[in-house]
């Protein structure tokens, strides 16, 4: 008869004390996973991250959210926003939404860049960079380079994507470069950036980097740095380093920002985790204060020049604007009482709970933009600048602009997914920063489908 197998439910631990095996394991894990030993960890990632940085003389650029976390403020060039999703298995794209033209200008003026960003435990690189940006640089290839085929091949790191995989992208490529090229973007001022194609290069901690900088002739070097070392076991054996420190701030930051983190680096370190979350709630009372009284600019929408967007507030800094929509809780009395009738308030909250919202209010833009004068500036604000007031912004560029980004009095009589893509590929090629979230676009593409009030006819 074969021994049984021994299982932990048949060890007793009489140190226990009555706690089971199952719950001091989970209280070690989350003490391993302490904020402490996050921030610590993150602070000697960046440390290897700089070196990549000065290995290859090349720009530091955040792979957003995780990426600012293991970037001095110092050492940032620039963010990005590419998705670890569009880089899964069977689920492989190239985002419409997030072009991320500004890398192509930060390559071209620096003959390349660093694009950092992280993982958890196991992975040896995030699918972000081992597949994401490989799709990205072959597309944009294929755009700014139609005449060079050598530059037309898909580069994926043989470590983490098996050959089967990398023909199954390869095969999406055509696919991906037509629907990019439905949005009617600027290829020629876009291709200005850039004197060669784009080359994926991945770097680890396992890499040996260069003892002097390479020259790379025939490219522009794209270099992906996974910032963490890869641990294969638990994190308890690691002495409290945490792979992916960066990633899923929310639930462990209290708070705390990149920003913040490194504007306070040594006092947050030196900080007993006891104390460290009332550190925090400190830190972020006075960012509050020093942000209230700073301002920040508009952003222009290209080609639309006339339409910009804003956070709330820094609106009172906007004075060169002729007409405003706030997207705002409360209506602004000061700005209501300035701009009369070319003052617009849709009643919306902050966060997805706002962007619903958004569905039921964003009609009264129709009977505002009516009474608008064609010649008028428009700026529109939210709390970010960067979400609810951006898919207003879209809304707008749909019905009341022509393909030059001139301003119409009537809405556009046919609007499709294509025509809105296109409109927001103007808005995320201006703004690089902004975003729109899903629920967002969903209240902005129900209006937009919906039926369109009938013009007044005009006397005369």
């Amino acid at each position: 008869m074969p021994a049984k197998q021994i299982s932990t439910a048949d060890i007793i631990f009489p140190e226990l004390s009555g706690n089971s095996l199952s719950s001091t394991l989970s209280s070690l894990k989350r003490s391993t996973l302490s904020t402490t030993n996050r921030l610590r960890s993150i602070a000697s990632d960046a440390e290897f991250v700089c070196a990549v940085a000065d290995a290859y003389q090349r720009p530091l650029v955040a792979n957003e959210r995780c990426g600012s976390w293991y970037i001095p403020l110092t050492r940032k060039t620039a963010s990005a926003y590419f998705k670890s999703t569009d880089g899964h298995m069977g689920e492989w794209s190239f985002s419409l939404r997030r072009l991320n033209v500004q890398v192509l200008e930060v390559a071209g003026k620096h003959d390349g860049c660093v694009i950092v960003d992280s993982t958890r435990r196991g992975k040896r690189m995030p699918d972000a960079l081992s597949k994401t940006i490989p799709t990205w640089c072959a597309v944009w290839n294929r755009l700014l380079f139609p005449d060079d085929p050598k530059a037309h091949q898909l580069y994926t790191p043989r470590q983490s994507v098996s050959e089967s995989e990398h023909s199954q992208i390869a095969a999406r490529l055509d696919s991906f470069v037509h629907l990019a090229q439905e949005l009617g973007l600027d290829l020629a001022s876009l291709r200005a950036h850039l004197t060669k194609p784009l080359r994926p290069i991945w770097v680890t901690q396992e890499s040996a980097l260069p003892p002097s900088p390479p020259d790379f002739s025939d490219f522009d070097p794209i270099i992906l740095c996974t910032s963490s070392r890869r641990v294969l076991g638990g994190e308890v054996s690691e002495g409290g380093y945490v792979q992916g420190a960066g990633d899923d701030a929310e639930s462990w930051s209290h708070g705390l920002t990149p920003q913040l983190f490194w504007e306070n680096k040594h006092q947050l370190l030196e900080t007993a985790e006891s104390e460290l979350s009332e550190l925090i709630s400190s830190l972020l009372e006075q960012e509050s204060r020093n942000v209230s009284g700073a301002g920040t600019a508009a952003v222009v929408l290209k080609p639309a020049t006339w339409l910009s967007v804003i956070p709330h507030a820094s609106l009172q800094n906007a004075t060169d604007f002729d007409a405003v929509i706030a997207c705002t809780e409360t209506p602004d009395d000061a700005l209501q009482k300035q701009k009369k009738s070319k003052y617009c308030h849709l009643k919306c909250t902050t966060g997805k709970l706002g962007s619903r919202d958004l569905r039921t209010v964003i009609p009264a833009i129709e009977a505002f933009m009516r009474d608008l004068p064609v010649t008028d500036s428009l700026v529109i604000s939210c709390a970010t600048g960067k979400d609810i007031s951006v898919g207003v912004a879209l809304a707008v560029l749909c019905l009341y602009t022509d393909d030059k980004g001139t301003r119409t009095r009537s809405p556009n009589p046919t609007i499709n997914k294509t025509f809105i893509k296109q409109r927001l590929s103007w808005i995320m090629t201006s703004f690089p920063d902004a975003k729109p979230s899903r629920a967002t676009l969903q209240s902005v593409n129900a209006f937009l489908f919906s039926p369109r009030e009938e013009p007044e006819p005009t006397e005369g």
